[in-house]
């Protein structure tokens, strides 16, 4: 067995493990169906709907569904786990309203860029194979759980305490991430869309606080989902405020910065105004633009 193959099974076991103990963490004195957890239930459909979708696309040796199924299954254990959790409390109703409006428009973005370009460079060296593939959509379904379950948590908890103040505080952090993580997407695509800046990197708007001010969005919203959740949460049930943690984690360590970082540094790293560009604009969290040097 070779190396990439091996860890690619550790990767799978360790993300299912993973989800096992949080789903029986957030599961601690909170609703069931038919004696299930409907926490855990929540889980179980996020990693099987990753699986059910990876079956075609490996025959089809295809990733163009990859970042629409994450966005569907968002959608659907939230949509989900309200009818089933049978109560329409303002809380439930705002975490619900929240996660579908940021999967629709974040899915809709990926799908429509990913049909114009034709592919994803991502998985141009994982996807012939069929474990590292399957690891890809096993760590989408751990993705789409652990992001989820905070709010997840409080959908499901015993208690229904009042929305109050951390509840529109939390609200406020959301509106603020997910205007930022809208607005750079949208900067960067309308930079793309102009054939003057083919071979260029974009560097205004957003983008000359932060070299990546969608992430600092999306790890600030899912945040605010947190704070959102949290006066419903008791118990075991705080291991799900490890959903922002989680976003921090992975969009800064494993597959989001790291990767673009290293493909930036390949494309223009020996350029000037890049170098520039690096040395006056902070990584993730933005910072006020000081000009060129």
């Amino acid at each position: 067995m070779s190396k990439p193959i091996l860890e690619a099974l550790i990767a799978i076991i360790a993300a299912l493990l993973v989800a096992a103990v949080v789903a029986w963490a957030g599961s601690q004195g909170g609703l069931a169906v038919g004696g299930v957890p409907l926490f855990a239930l929540g889980a179980v459909v996020a990693f099987v709907i990753q699986w059910v979708v990876f079956v075609p696309s490996y025959r089809a040796q295809t990733e163009k569904f990859y970042d629409i199924t994450g966005s569907a299954t968002y959608l659907t254990v939230v949509i989900g786990t309200l009818l089933l959790a049978g109560r329409l409390d303002a809380r439930s109703l705002l975490l619900t309203l929240l996660v579908v409006v940021w999967a629709a428009r974040l899915g809709t973005f990926l799908f429509r860029r990913i049909q114009k370009a034709g592919a994803d460079t991502r998985f141009d060296d994982i996807k012939p194979s069929f474990v590292r593939f399957l690891m890809a959509w096993t760590l989408q379904g751990l993705w789409v759980f652990l992001t989820l379950s905070a709010a997840l948590a409080a959908m499901t908890a015993a208690s229904v305490p009042s929305f109050g103040v951390i509840g529109w505080m939390g609200l406020a952090v959301w509106l603020l991430g997910f205007g930022i993580e809208a607005v750079a997407d949208a900067q960067k695509q309308a930079f793309r869309n102009d054939p003057a800046n083919k071979g260029r990197f974009i560097q205004s708007g957003l983008w000359a606080w932060s070299r990546h001010p969608n992430y600092f969005g999306e790890i600030t919203l899912w945040a605010g989902i947190a704070l959102i959740a949290l006066p419903a949460l008791s118990g075991w049930q705080y291991v799900t405020l490890i959903s922002p943690v989680f976003v921090y984690f992975l969009l800064t360590r494993v597959s989001g910065i790291p990767m673009l970082e290293s493909r930036a540094d390949e494309r223009w790293g020996d350029e000037p105004p890049y170098q520039a560009y690096k040395a006056r604009t902070p990584v993730l969290f933005p910072k006020p633009p000081r000009g060129e040097d």
